[in-house]
């Protein structure tokens, strides 16, 4: 844990061949991460732009482009499982996930299979099954922690697709017999993105909106008290230059929950950041907030679904652009 007495977690928001070998391996040694997650975006920016992967790929020339994606991302996820494993091992996390392909979004069946046999070729216990929280996604969330396999629900903005995912983890439990471990990403930092240029222009604060969505989230999770199923703080990066770089990490920290972010973030935090528990926010104070929202005419619900669009286009996007370069 990076911080043993919250059980909170860092894990790293980024995969990429060499950066594994190197820099990954420190900042585990430093106690800085224990974890790592990546999507396709992660994945694009990485085999499009790194020469790491240049020679496995010269020698699967007769694969398809998916196949040829696979390979490559499963050798780079089984080597950071490998270099977690101590961590794993001991109990402190020790996890990295890799996300199914996004055009499944909607096939239940579909994304079953697929995250079976992703769980099965790459071998390793430490490894999260990546899903969206779609309809279909909940099922397959059910279905894989009911076989044991650990799940990262992902792109989660409301509070409806987080108690979806909860209760997914939930019964699946109930059928596997024992605990498995889960996490459900909730994204942050493009609400605000989404909304503070209207905020700001109006008087209203701005770097708000995504931390308490967020927290109400966080609350609502909590209380449910899923055995193994934790929040993770996603899209934490910073965009704004005028917020610190450990901006959605120092007012996002929770007991019992994970954040995860690009390295630079992590790096910021570690440096300049307070480790004191923020969450809970009190109901009132966040429900004061977007009831200033409302008065300027914005649906929040639409702007939330919105981005859960918008989140799910970009991890078609990306791997579109994979396997076409591929």
């Amino acid at each position: 844990m990076y911080i043993e007495d919250l059980k909170f977690s860092l894990w790293a928001d980024f995969i990429e061949r060499e950066y594994l070998d190197k820099e990954f391996r420190e900042l585990i040694a430093q106690g800085i991460v224990n974890g790592a997650t990546s999507n396709p975006a992660i994945f694009k920016n990485a085999i499009l732009s790194s020469s790491a992967y240049k020679e496995q790929l010269a020698t699967l020339s007769a694969l398809a482009p998916k196949e040829k994606y696979e390979a490559v991302a499963i050798y780079d996820i089984q080597k950071a499982a490998d270099i977690l494993a101590p961590l794993y091992e001991a109990g402190d996390d020790g996890y990295v996930s890799i996300e199914v392909d996004p055009y499944l979004c909607d096939d239940a069946e579909a994304t079953i299979e697929e995250g079976k046999r992703l769980f099965a070729q790459i071998g390793r216990k430490n490894v999260m099954i990546k899903i969206p929280a779609t309809h279909a996604g909940y099922v397959a969330m059910r279905t894989l922690v009911g076989s044991g396999i650990p799940v990262n629900a992902t792109l989660i903005f409301q509070k409806e697709q987080a108690l979806a995912c909860a209760k997914a983890f939930k019964e699946g439990m109930q059928e596997h017999g024992s605990k498995v471990d889960t996490v459900i990403s909730v994204f942050v930092s493009r609400i605000d993105r989404a909304l503070d240029a209207l905020l700001a222009k109006n008087g209203v604060a701005t770097g708000l909106s995504g931390i308490y969505n967020s927290a109400a989230i966080y609350a609502e999770v909590e209380k449910l008290d899923v055995n193994g199923c934790r929040v993770l703080f996603a899209s934490t990066g910073v965009k704004d230059d005028s917020l610190p770089a450990h901006y959605y990490i120092e007012k996002l920290l929770a007991y019992n929950s994970v954040n995860t972010a690009p390295i630079e973030t992590i790096k910021a935090f570690h440096t300049d950041g307070f480790r004191v528990k923020v969450l809970p926010i009190e109901p009132k104070i966040i429900e004061e907030h977007f009831e200033k929202i409302r008065s300027l005419g914005v649906d929040f619900d639409v702007v939330l679904a919105k981005q859960i669009a918008e989140g799910l286009q970009s991890f078609k996007d990306a791997f579109k652009d994979i396997l076409e370069s591929l």
